[in-house]
């Protein structure tokens, strides 16, 4: 069971009345202690000064007996059922007592000056006591108060204080609750305008919030959300439209040749063509679901990614070696001058290496050389694949590592990747934390992965 309740307003509304009640309390201890603390002391004052004052009487009479015969003297000066006093003698005979409630006389410690203490024996009696000679002997005067009505007045007090304290408490809660629930109106205005968009209103942005700072913050986060989702789902409507693009040719030449072949009794050398033919289509095929596998992949977060260290002068022999005959046929020259080691998945690494490699012989000069080398700029780690061949228009560079781009749709080759060769190697390198960068010039075309060395 929750006892933290799930709305926002009724949550504001509670810390508001806590915060309250703490802070009303702490002043209302504060008073409380305060008030108790100023009511002691006038009670010791008072009792201090009934002690001075039957000093003073006894200094005017001629003796105590006078005292005795004249009660009304220290009579009135009690007034009241809480207040008890006492002249004793150096025996301990009771010379003068007043005390209506029939207290016991306390034992108490001899005083030269006038002392203040509890009753031993009564710590809701507050006494004080004085020694002082008088005929030749020694006189005890005792003045005290019990603390009966005083602790009924500050148990008063407090009734009152927590009634204040609940009452506050429940203004506080509703009063923070009005509050939020005005407050809370952009928050909720805010949620309405979230709900209402969907997949065909991608393009409508979160606004009317510029009043509210941490709401504002919020909305202009949303609006970069929902551009990102635009972007991508434009994105994938794109990727669509392209792979039912590329997919509907093969598909249509494999239908195509295959109803022709169906018209009339054939050869079997003919059927044999077909065949051959319908397979170089499936491999085409085959290899964009392998590219369309590869890129998905290649999406999933970085952790799934089983990186360790990899020796680049060794993988780029080993692609040296795959690439010799595609490289003889064309009297091209590989060349290595990758070193040192980077911690990536080898497998993944591998192929964005093959591609650009592939893409290099591809469009490479004859009789001329592609390198991979590798280079440390600052904290990362370069490596670069160069080939001498005409320059990529400038026009086409920004849009290379699209899905299905093509500088020249019509030049295809059986060995094509369908255009997603680089979209691949863009890809495997968001998925390294890396990029890749493209230059071309009359100095050749220059393809670059850029790899971070503390990601």
């Amino acid at each position: 069971m929750r006892l933290w309740p799930r709305t926002l307003s009724l949550r504001l509304a509670l810390l508001f009345a806590l915060s309250s009640v703490a802070l009303l309390g702490a002043v209302a201890s504060y008073l409380y202690h305060s008030l108790e603390k100023e009511i002691r002391w006038r009670d010791d004052q008072a009792l201090l000064g009934r002690l001075q004052h039957m000093q003073a009487l006894l200094d005017d009479a001629d003796s105590i007996e006078t005292l005795r015969a004249r009660p009304r003297l220290y009579q009135n000066m009690l007034g009241n059922r809480d207040s008890v006093l006492w002249i004793v003698d150096g025996q301990g005979q009771r010379l003068i007592e007043v005390n209506p409630a029939g207290l016991a006389l306390p034992s108490l410690a001899p005083a030269a000056v006038p002392r203040l203490a509890d009753a031993p024996a009564n710590p809701s009696l507050r006494l004080t006591w004085l020694d002082v000679p008088r005929g030749g002997q020694t006189l005890r005067l005792i003045a005290g108060k019990r603390s009966d009505e005083r602790e009924q007045m500050l148990a008063a007090y407090r009734m009152k204080v927590w009634m204040a304290l609940s009452v506050a408490a429940v203004l506080a809660f509703v009063i923070g609750w009005l509050i939020s629930q005005r407050s809370l109106r952009p928050v909720r205005a805010l949620a309405r305008q979230a709900a209402g968009i969907d997949v065909r209103s991608l393009h409508v942005r979160l606004d009317g919030f510029g009043q509210v700072a941490e709401l504002q913050a919020l909305s202009e986060s949303l609006n970069q959300m929902l551009l990102r989702l635009e972007q991508g789902f434009m994105q994938l409507s794109r990727f669509s439209e392209d792979l039912a693009h590329e997919m509907r040719t093969p598909l249509s030449n494999l239908m195509g040749q295959t109803q022709q072949a169906l018209d009339r009794e054939r050869p079997a050398a003919e059927y044999q063509d077909l065949l051959v033919s319908n397979l170089e289509e499936y491999e085409r095929l085959a290899r964009m679901v392998d590219s369309m596998l590869l890129l998905a992949r290649c999406e999933q977060p970085r952790s799934l990614l089983q990186r360790q260290s990899v020796d680049l002068h060794g993988l780029a022999e080993q692609l040296c070696d795959y690439f010799e005959g595609m490289a003889e046929d064309r009297d091209i020259q590989l060349l290595n001058h990758c070193h040192g080691q980077l911690i990536a998945e080898p497998a993944l690494l591998r192929r964005a290496l093959a591609n650009l490699l592939a893409n290099a012989l591809r469009y490479a000069a004859p009789s001329s050389p592609v390198t991979l080398a590798t280079h440390l700029v600052g904290s990362t780690l370069e490596i670069s694949v160069h080939n001498l061949g005409e320059p990529i228009g400038a026009q086409h560079l920004p849009h290379l590592f699209e899905r299905f781009y093509r500088c020249d749709p019509s030049r295809q080759q059986p060995d094509d990747t369908g255009g997603l060769g680089l979209a691949i190697v863009r890809s495997i390198m968001q998925a390294h934390g890396g990029q890749v960068r493209v230059a071309s010039d009359a100095q050749g075309t220059v393809f670059t992965l850029v790899f971070a060395l503390n990601g």
